[in-house]
């Protein structure tokens, strides 16, 4: 291949080394109203009364709105194909507040310092109520969440309001009780993940205006623009078709921005006053209200006999999902589906969960998805199991793998076409040196040396759900102009997408111009999540270049009145192979604007029925001090199969970001909440992530398998390089201290208490 597999640079790179405007507050109107939220004190509340004439008659001061003011009509901020999974349970301003954080008032004005004044000026009294906090007390609970009596589940997840439960389910293959009974060996535990914030460089921020037309016009840095687009006409309670919405660059989203955290307040505002309106959150806001990972209670059982063939994995999911139920069913999915089937010959499964709400900041979308959590407990089940069977971890592994052509146990009966786990294994092995290091070594001087290993899968895009479009049209220059509905965040799509189209028609990648994302101008797409952009849009592109490809010879054959069966073209010229006829590809373009009626514009969409796991197995070699409990990491190899690597410069700072951010969820990030539910770690001095010299030395390799499903062969890579560092961590920790920890984050703290107490 000519341009897909090679490391071209990102089309946008110029723009952001030279600090050209590309963000949304670089291109927001100059005279917007700034919008600001007041915000509730108490994690549980009613509001009785609420004095807002003081903050209405502040200079500068446009407009003040409360709960009196909206529409009483529930909606989800969840970005998620129609009809959402998750329930419709929001108010754009609710008179039940239900944690510190959650909005009590809208205030816009002309500048920060009027709106700041305004905000101090609102008087509210509030009828606290009692708080549910800890969400093991949760479900059935005399304490409802969400009592109302217009909340809404528009799909059968499960959810019920009236038990706080925003979803519940089970799946199983087998008897496993009998099996698990059976076994020689039975690892037994549960595993507690905490939420985590996605913490990109890029506060939430939009900013909206009314054009000529009356239409409202959102400019987000959103992950969703036409989910967001509906999800604004819910909540407003006016048509879509009145409604577009437009993305900039974008500083980072790791699935924060799958939910429309901050759009529907200046859109509001905007929809009442007619005037532009602006609202960029603090960094104090987006770790008090935002979306974060949900945290996650889950329990193992994992049986063996007693040559280690593991014949049984039982798993049970409790999820916090907050005050509201954004992604609650559907990131507690993939603690099981994407954990256990990674071990492909098993006789019995099961997985069951339940969702709950509790008084505290909502949940959402984060990079991993739930498959983060639930990997961490069922890989660290079987490396205690490999420790008590005395054997290995990696012989464990790679006796129970799932391989290519099996059945994947507990993945909606598909069968994986494309797996290279084994090989991602070996070579891994091979890269930290596992024969020699394994399990530790004593420096002599209070330091030990120790490795871990874990392995994981992930999905590309959510099958029969999904959908990916591209339109690709000829201009009168012999320029391609691709127009697509996925977000780049910063992961490089607009590239690849790229890369792809020029690979079809036989251009450079500088012949294709990248346009997106856009309501009103690009086909629809369900936007970028859920590992599906490369994998789900990427294979639209082809399908739209191929049939261009066509059309451009129809036009040829016409111009050269002869038949298009026996034309050939190249990229760049049409040539008759009967005739010796030609005509280049400029002059096609010019050609189609004058008397044709051949248009040369192609739209394609693809959903596809399956989702093939991109797999990774993640090894580390970490140094302990055993006096104070700090882990340094010395070395961590990742060995990825994604399918065909489409640009390995990318797809390797997208492994390096996600192994970092993996990383910090193991050793640092720790979100703590006081006893009345108010957020301790309110920025980044309480909230620690790591930085450069946290990382040690990160080594990335793949090992590609071919996905016939898949564009080129390619599958996602997007999420799943986020899932090993959490179990790979925690086995290293115990190969150097004898002890498993299986609580995150694990600090340096813990470690020392444990080792002291031991």
């Amino acid at each position: 291949m000519r341009v897909v597999g090679k490391p071209i640079r990102k089309k946008d790179a110029m723009a952001l080394v030279t600090g050209k405007p590309v963000y949304m507050d670089d291109v927001a109107p100059k005279d917007c109203l700034i919008v600001k939220v007041l915000r509730s004190p108490h994690a549980n509340a009613m509001v009785k009364s609420i004095n807002t004439e003081r903050a209405k008659k502040a200079a500068g001061i446009e407009v003040v709105y409360t709960w009196e003011d909206v529409p009483n009509q529930r909606f989800t901020m969840a970005g998620q194909t129609y009809p959402e999974p998750s329930p419709y349970d929001r108010l754009i301003l609710d008179r039940h507040v239900r944690y510190v954080g959650d909005p009590v008032a809208i205030v816009a004005g002309e500048d920060d310092a009027c709106v700041d004044k305004a905000l101090k000026m609102i008087k509210v009294e509030y009828e606290v109520l009692p708080a549910l906090l800890d969400f093991h007390e949760s479900k059935d609970n005399v304490l409802l969440v969400h009592p109302e009596e217009n909340w809404e589940a528009k799909c059968p997840v499960g959810a019920d309001n009236k038990r706080n439960l925003c979803a519940c389910g089970s799946d199983a293959m087998g008897d496993i009780d009998a099996v698990l009974e059976d076994c020689d060996v039975v690892v037994e535990e549960t595993y507690h993940t905490l939420a985590n914030q996605q913490a990109m460089m890029e506060t939430f921020r939009t900013t909206c205006y009314m054009d000529a037309y009356g239409r409202l016009n959102v400019l987000s840095s959103t992950q969703i623009v036409f989910h967001l687009r509906r999800i604004l006409s819910e909540a407003l309670g006016t048509s879509k078709s009145k409604i577009r919405v437009v993305k900039p660059r974008i500083g980072g989203g790791f699935g924060a921005k799958q939910s429309a955290v901050a759009e529907i307040y200046p859109a509001f505002v905007t929809w009442k006053t007619g005037k532009p309106s602006k609202m960029i959150f603090t960094r104090e806001e987006s770790q008090i209200a935002s979306s974060p990972r949900h945290e996650m209670e889950v329990s193992v059982r994992v049986g063996a006999d007693k040559n280690g063939k593991i014949r049984a994995i039982d798993v049970y999911t409790l999820s916090n999902t907050g005050a509201y139920g954004e992604h609650g069913p559907t990131t507690v999915g993939l603690s099981g589906h994407k954990s256990i089937p990674l071990y492909g010959s098993l006789e019995s499964f099961r997985f069951a969960y339940d969702v709950v709400y509790t008084n505290t900041m909502s949940a959402g979308a984060y990079r991993g998805y739930g498959a983060t959590q639930g990997i961490f407990a069922v890989e660290s089940a079987v490396s205690q199991l490999a420790a008590k069977l005395g054997m290995d971890p990696v012989e464990l592994r790679m006796k129970n793998m799932v391989r290519e052509g099996q059945v994947m146990p507990a993945y909606y009966g598909e069968t994986t076409r494309s797996c290279a786990l084994d090989r991602c294994m070996m070579r891994a092995k091979e890269m930290i040196g596992w024969d020699e290091k394994f399990p530790c070594r004593d420096m002599g001087n209070g330091k030990v040396r120790s490795v871990g290993v874990s392995m994981a899968m992930q999905g590309s895009g959510i099958s029969g759900v999904d959908v990916g479009s591209a339109t690709i049209k000829l201009n009168e220059d012999g320029i391609y102009t691709l127009m697509i509905g996925a977000a780049d965040m910063g992961t490089g799509c607009d590239t690849i997408l790229a890369q792809m189209a020029a690979e079809c028609l036989d251009c450079g990648i500088d012949d294709i111009i990248v346009s997106g994302a856009d309501t009103d101008t690009s086909p629809y797409d369900s936007g970028s999540y859920a590992s599906s952009t490369t994998y789900v849009t990427g294979r639209a592109v082809e399908r739209a270049c191929e049939k261009l490809k066509e059309k451009i010879c129809q036009r040829a054959s016409q111009m050269m009145e002869c038949s298009a069966e026996g034309l050939e073209f190249d990229g760049h010229v049409v040539k008759d192979l009967d005739s010796g006829k030609s005509v280049t590809l400029q002059e096609i373009g010019t050609s189609s604007m004058c008397g044709n009626e051949c248009a040369l514009q192609v739209t394609e969409s693809h959903s596809s029925p399956v989702s093939p796991p991109p797999f990774m197995v993640g090894m580390v070699e970490i140094e302990l001090d055993k006096e104070t409990g700090h882990v340094e990491i010395l070395d961590y190899v990742a060995v990825v199969d994604c399918g065909t690597v489409v640009n390995p410069n990318l797809a390797r700072v997208q492994v390096e970001g996600g192994l970092v951010q993996g990383i910090g969820m193991a050793l640092y990030e720790n979100i703590q909440y006081t006893q009345k539910g108010q957020m301790m770690n309110q920025s980044f001095m309480q909230y620690k992530v790591p930085t450069r010299l946290d990382m040690g030395k990160l080594r990335v390799e793949f090992e590609p398998s071919y996905e016939p499903t898949g564009p080129f062969g390619a599958k996602s890579i997007g999420e799943i390089v986020i899932n090993t560092p959490s179990p790979a961590l925690a086995h290293a920790i115990y190969n150097a201290t004898g002890l498993w920890f299986r609580e995150l984050p694990i600090t340096s703290e813990k470690i020392a208490m444990g080792l002291l107490k031991k």
